[in-house]
């Protein structure tokens, strides 16, 4: 018997009680990752509130190894994925929603529903399937709204949890498998079971502090009987441990308090993880999937655990067997059975023979099936979560999900510029940073990026036509994207899969470093455990360093053990992780290693120095090592050492190129002490502006890393892989929530400009561009990237409320406003602009970059453009009156480098004749207005006529006015179009000619006109002098009825006693 003793339960206190409190976990678990009280940030926060991350995509889903679903709402099912937090689909997988956003986010392992109350939804964090570069979990979270909120349950040190069990008739009866530290020893592991809903917590199951539970399965009809798949594992940078003698199954008939090691069968000696499940259509049989040699495979028992036979041992079904061994019985059907690993296997036969089902992503983790309903099942793998209706005969996209989990990234100086990174588990792409209007559909603009998902790549930004990428095992390939023609150049073809360290020539890494020179494009960088360069597109290569790592032999052995060996590269250690070249010197260059030490050469390569800082930990890795724009021999590098269960952040930054280094990140001013460090980057444009990426989210620093505060923001909670910092944006990769960029960061540049004691300030605007932004036409919009605002990017801040006084306005260089921002939002919402928040803070509002557009009347119906007229490029000031003062701030509009023969003289014309034409149809308008207005008098003063009994004086005089004015109004509109498509059998008269015009003049409807750029074609100017000759005659008989006709009848409602005729304010003269 297993059952843990009171002794072991003392022990275990000194982490977690036997019952422990889930709200004293979660009060230390705050107090683990909060900044310390004695580090305030040095910029309030309020100050940063305008500031906004924008989805990029791809949606790509990235690996998810956690679904679930809900029985009696069959399109209704929840994804975790390894990076990005849980997601649900209640439309069978056609669309993804984030449920934990504002909560928690990160690797998710495990999620269950209660049977019994659907809105009870348990979430355990930490993927079991562990990867070289996975998350660990940070405990338990539980919602009881289906999802809406959620609240934290505690057990923040069980590392990865793989199953939630809720008993089927009680929600709050629920068990927990802890897998412990992915990379370390710790005795939070084992099976957890809570009587109060996660209030508490005793852990029943525990047998040593390298031991942790892999799998959990409960008799649906007898819920006291459960059944543990333990497992021995522990990672580190050089080797993947799976397997001891503790590991195999475990049995227990009274709930968790005691259990049994089962034996009748299974393999003995070393057993490594252990997949489990029980039949629902007969709860006596029950599979196995267990790691073992030569006895592992598929096991079944037909009397309760009692005795076993090994049904298939295939090793399709066992490769692997750290990544995958998951098994998941019918509910159904006794006979058929599914076991996971790189497709799904689906035996009919009582687990004998297994045949593949085709799935859109290899790599499944995670399979549920509908219990009322067989054919109903979601799959978690390496590209999401996939819905099938029909038991895997089609299944719903992987490209909805924005999960992909990125290594790094880089940009070009396109424009717009190009992102690029490497996804794991898929390919290497290439998105932009926003898309104009004649993308048919995001996905339109995804690029491959050479190399494959390790990467990583890299390329010189101006000559974007040739990209770099790496892939495991030393391959690296040069892509021309004009021809299309991509060779892996790799230094020496040797295979690496499969080989010990020791037996290979070059110790080339999973994400083996890539850097293309700034310097000579033709030069480029790659790092196995020397540096080697290539100035002929790889078709020779030079080392031209000596082995710059720890080369220790024990990190050099065959990884895995002690049951399989597993060698992707992932495991190959001392070898180099980073390489920064100055960019003011092509012969100083940098490099960083991953097991801790940091070299630089002055000479190109001719000689080389350790600079490693004194405080660097045994074996860290050197994520990155970037060199700083504002002074020669300023480097800073970003290490983590959670790989060998380090959590601590660690920066050093050394100005003299690594005689002297500071620490500026140790987890007491501000990265909280349990966010390892993804990376670090130098704002080029502002000195001692800092950004660092870390494994749960976003930090800035204003004082060259003496204190760091939070940059979070709207980000999601999510690994932060990489950062740079281009043309005033803030680029994110993320391990799980796809690309972001932070757009304009002008005002992380300008907080200093805020004088001491201001009560509002007004940030000088970077320069925009006259751009059209968009995309998705006629291939649909769904799955797009958040767009990018059009225009000019305005930020303020208000340390109280702006009232009703406060103006924003932009002036042009005339000293026209061109638009007005105020707090009033129903002004707003007629003039189809943001309007000013009536909070204290930044705040951020959008220019669109056009003067105001066409006065239309209520009711119009229009065919065509309707908005503003863009405004040609120059120079414009931003003006704040607040408080009883008054900023001012210019900044330029340019025009689109796209267009380079477009000249400011085609830009002032193609402005004048749109505005022309604008204000022509405003005095058409006010026409109608006018004529409208004149009738509906004439109407009530007959109505009055009527009221003395002088109707039949009235009447006719009335009727001659009514149709001259109708006369007028049918042919300046068209009064029978009430509906958007009207138009298209009632013929536009003279305001829709207009609009049309309008249109061709200055529109954005890129599905006719493409958006207009420059001067008006000869076409549209004789069609301008055609409109304005159609308008005079109209233009003259309004001013006759007007000056004539209206006066006439106003003499006869005089006589008659009764109210003229009032004109409205604008009326067309």
């Amino acid at each position: 018997m297993h059952a843990p003793s009171r002794a072991t339960l003392a022990a275990i206190a000194l982490v977690v009680p036997g019952v422990v409190s889930s709200n004293a976990l979660a009060q230390r678990t705050r107090a683990a990752t909060a900044p310390s009280a004695a580090t305030s940030p040095s910029v309030d926060s309020t100050r940063l509130a305008s500031l906004s991350y924008r989805l990029l995509g791809p949606f790509r889903g990235g690996r998810s190894t956690a679904v679930t679903g809900l029985a009696d709402e069959p399109h209704t099912f929840l994804m975790g994925s390894t990076g990005g937090g849980v997601w649900k689909t209640d439309d069978a997988g056609t669309t993804w929603k984030n449920i934990t956003d504002g909560f928690f986010g990160g690797s998710i392992g495990a999620i269950d529903v209660a049977d019994s109350d659907p809105n009870v939804i348990y979430v355990g964090t930490g993927s079991a399937d562990v990867r070289g570069n996975s998350s660990q979990g940070r405990g338990l979270w539980k919602s009881l709204d289906a999802g809406k909120t959620w609240q934290f349950l505690g057990l923040p040190e069980s590392g990865a949890v793989r199953r939630v069990v809720v008993h089927p008739g009680n929600p709050d009866l629920v068990y927990v498998t802890a897998l412990g530290h992915m990379f370390g020893k710790n005795r939070e592991r084992g099976v957890y079971r809570s009587k109060d809903g996660g209030k508490s917590w005793e852990q029943v199951l525990f047998l040593n502090d390298s031991t942790g539970a892999a799998d959990l399965a409960m008799n649906p009809r007898n819920p006291r009987v459960l059944y543990a798949g333990m497992w021995r594992t522990e990672r580190k940078p050089w080797t993947n441990i799976s397997g001891g003698p503790e590991g195999g199954i475990y049995k227990s008939t009274d709930g968790g308090d005691t259990w049994s090691k089962l034996a009748g069968g299974l393999p003995t000696g070393m057993v490594g993880k252990v997949g489990v499940t029980v039949s629902p259509a007969n709860p006596d049989r029950v599979w196995a999937i267990v790691e073992a040699e030569p006895e592992g495979g598929v096991f079944r028992s037909d009397d309760a655990g009692k005795t076993w036979t090994r049904t298939n041992a295939e090793n399709k079904l066992r490769q692997r067997a750290w990544y995958y061994t998951r098994i998941e019985a019918d509910p159904q059907d006794e006979n058929t059975v599914y076991a996971l690993n790189t497709s799904i296997y689906r035996s009919i036969d009582g687990g004998k023979t297994f045949t593949p089902i085709e799935v859109p992503h290899g790599d499944t983790h995670d399979l549920w099936i509908n219990p009322r309903n067989n054919r109903l099942m979601v799959i978690g793998d390496d590209g999401g979560a996939q819905v099938t209706l029909n038991r895997g005969r089609s299944w719903s996209s992987m490209n909805n999900q924005a999960t992909s989990e990125f290594y790094d990234v880089v940009v070009d100086n396109q424009f717009p510029y190009r992102v690029y990174s490497s996804q794991q588990d898929n390919t290497s792409i290439s998105v932009p940073v926003w898309s104009g209007p004649n993308v048919l559909h995001p996905m339109n603009e995804w690029r491959y990026a050479s190399g494959c998902e390790t990467g990583p790549v890299s390329l010189h930004p101006d000559r974007p036509g040739v990209v770099w990428g790496g892939c495991y095992g030393g391959a690296i390939n040069r892509l021309d994207v004009a021809t299309d023609e991509r060779r892996n150049v790799v230094l020496y073809p040797q295979l690496q899969l499969g080989q010990a360290a020791k037996d290979l020539k070059y110790r080339f890494q999973w994400v083996a470093p890539i850097l293309v020179s700034r310097h000579d494009p033709n030069v480029v960088y790659h790092g196995s455990q020397y540096l080697h360069r290539t100035r002929d597109g790889g078709m020779t290569w030079e080392t031209i360093s000596p082995d710059l790592t720890t080369n220790t032999p024990a990190h050099q052995e065959a990884a895995g053990g002690p049951i399989n060996h597993d060698v992707t590269g992932v495991e190959i250690f001392n070898t180099l992780f980073a390489i920064s070249e100055d960019a003011k010197d092509s012969r100083t260059l940098w490099t960083g290693s991953d097991d801790g030490r940091v070299h630089v050469t002055r000479d190109g390569g001719a000689s080389w120095r350790e600079v490693t800082p004194p405080g660097m930990p045994k074996f860290g890795t050197v994520e990155n090592i970037d060199l700083s724009a504002h002074r020669d021999g300023r480097a800073y590098v970003a290490v983590q050492r959670f790989r060998l269960d380090d959590f601590a952040p660690y920066i050093f930054r050394t100005d003299d190129y690594g005689a002297s280094w500071t620490r500026i990140a140790d987890g007491t001013n501000g990265i909280p002490a349990g966010s390892p460090v993804r990376a670090v980057r130098e704002d080029p444009v502002k000195d001692g502006l800092l950004y660092a990426g870390t494994e749960h989210g976003l930090y800035v620093s204003f004082d060259g890393g003496k204190r760091w505060q939070s940059l979070q923001l709207n980000l999601p909670v999510t690994p932060v892989a990489d950062l740079r910092v281009h043309r005033q944006d803030l680029v994110v990769a993320t391990q799980g929530r796809s690309l972001y960029v932070l757009d304009d960061l002008t005002p992380l540049h300008q907080q200093a400009d805020i004088a001491a004691g201001a009560t509002v300030h007004l940030y000088a605007p970077r320069d925009a561009y006259r751009v059209q932004v968009g995309g998705g036409g006629a291939g649909g919009v769904e799955n797009a990237p958040d767009p990018l605002p059009q225009g000019a990017l305005l930020h303020a801040w208000f340390a109280t409320a702006p009232d009703s006084s406060t103006r924003l306005e932009v002036v042009d260089a005339r000293g026209e406003v061109v638009r007005r921002f105020t707090t009033d939002t129903a002004r707003a919402r007629t003039l189809g602009q943001p309007a000013l928040k009536a909070t204290a803070g930044a705040q951020r509002l959008a220019w669109d970059a056009t003067y105001p557009g066409p006065r239309l009347l209520k009711g119009q119906t229009i065919w065509g453009y309707t908005g503003g007229v863009k405004a040609p490029p120059g120079t414009y000031t931003v003006r704040l009156a607040a408080g009883g003062q008054t900023q001012t701030r210019s900044f330029r509009l340019l025009a689109d480098p796209r267009l380079p023969d477009v000249t400011a003289a085609d830009y002032e014309a193609q402005f004048r004749a749109s505005i022309a034409v604008r204000d022509s149809l405003n005095v058409v308008n006010a026409a109608l207005e006018t004529i409208r207005a004149v009738r509906e008098q004439a109407t009530r003063a007959v109505e009055q006529a009527g009221r003395i009994n002088r109707a039949s004086e009235v009447t006719p005089a009335a009727d001659a006015l009514g149709a001259s004015l109708g006369g007028v109004e049918l042919q300046l509109n068209q009064v029978k179009s009430e509906s958007g498509q009207d138009p298209i059998r009632h013929p536009g008269q003279l305001d829709n000619q207009l609009i049309e015009l309008y249109t061709n003049l200055t529109g954005d409807d890129s599905y006719i006109y493409g958006g207009p750029e420059g001067r008006p074609t000869r076409g549209a100017l004789q069609r301008t002098n055609d409109l304005m000759q159609a308008w005079a005659p109209l233009s003259a008989r309004v001013r006759t009825i007007i000056e004539r006709e209206v006066p006439a009848f106003n003499e006869l409602l005089k006589r008659l006693g009764l109210g003229a005729i009032v004109l409205p304010p604008k009326t067309v003269m």
